[in-house]
């Protein structure tokens, strides 16, 4: 007859488990439900004198969510950066919850900190977003950048901001992640003049492309900070870049370009981040 074995544990061992298991827990909502502020200094012997210390607030993914009512603790976090322009790199809204009415809301709110400038990403695509929403963003006063440039000028020199539509937007032609001719070729229709350059683009994996064609500075999103964060390693998986991503979060350079990739404020098909909170991303340009 077998003897059956029981296992003890100590109560101090259950304790600490219980205790481990609750610390797991409160991080992972924290990490979730806050908000950070990501500081990247970007340095350019090429920036005119004029812009010295000028500061872009970028917003990204934020995929129809809100961070307090109507959006005031993300707000709050905006205002208190003291933005010359908030850049929005896309998905906007989300495409599985297609109600604008929350993003709407907080553009109207933003657009009283600094002026806007607005892409639109994959799920503006899916969503046909020019049909009615960029009509709704325009009349509040944002400048929408896809395929098409603006400047900014202060003291007599000027930047140029550019933004390229993303391919998802085609109405009627496939976009498949693994290829990105279709970004490739909206891009060389556009026109990047001499002097210091600024693209808006919603897909980071175009890199390669954007350096090729002499941007300056290169804001981006997509993939959430690869939604999983691993220490020492990174984001686990990125749209268009797939498992361990090459381009997930912050600060990327290459010879003249400069790339900022935002980890992003909101979720989309994975409803949960793990060691990833949502961010704003600070960008401070110097010489």
């Amino acid at each position: 007859m077998k003897k059956k074995i029981k296992i003890i544990v100590p109560a101090a061992v259950l304790g600490a488990l219980v205790l481990l298991v609750l610390a797991a827990s409160l991080y992972l909502v924290f990490t979730n439900i806050g908000v950070h502020v990501s500081k990247i200094t970007v340095s350019d012997s090429d920036l005119p004198e004029a812009f010295e210390g000028y500061k872009i607030v970028q917003v990204s993914d934020l995929h129809n969510r809100e961070f307090g009512k109507d959006n005031r603790r993300l707000l709050k976090k905006i205002k208190k950066a003291e933005p010359d322009i908030i850049v929005i790199t896309g998905d906007l809204v989300d495409s599985d919850r297609t109600d604008t009415s929350s993003a709407l809301g907080f553009i109207e709110k933003a657009l009283e900190i600094a002026p806007c400038y607005f892409v639109g990403g994959n799920h503006e695509g899916r969503i046909n977003a020019e049909d009615s929403f960029y009509g709704e963003l325009v009349s509040l006063g944002v400048t929408i950048l896809d395929d098409t440039s603006t400047e900014i000028a202060i003291d007599g020199e000027k930047i140029t901001l550019y933004g390229v539509h993303d391919p998802e937007s085609l109405k009627g032609e496939k976009y498949g992640y693994g290829e990105i001719g279709i970004l490739e070729k909206r891009l060389n229709e556009l026109t990047v003049d001499e002097g210091y350059s600024l693209l808006l683009s919603h897909r980071p994996e175009g890199f390669d492309f954007y350096c090729e064609m002499g941007f300056d500075l290169v804001i981006t999103g997509h993939v959430h900070g690869g939604q999983v964060r691993i220490p020492f390693i990174g984001g686990l998986y990125g749209p268009g870049q797939g498992l361990f991503p090459e381009y997930d979060s912050g600060l990327y350079q290459s010879e003249k370009t400069s790339m900022v990739v935002s980890r992003g404020l909101g979720n989309s098909s994975i409803p949960i981040r793990i060691n990833n909170t949502p961010e704003i991303v600070l960008i401070t340009l110097t010489k």
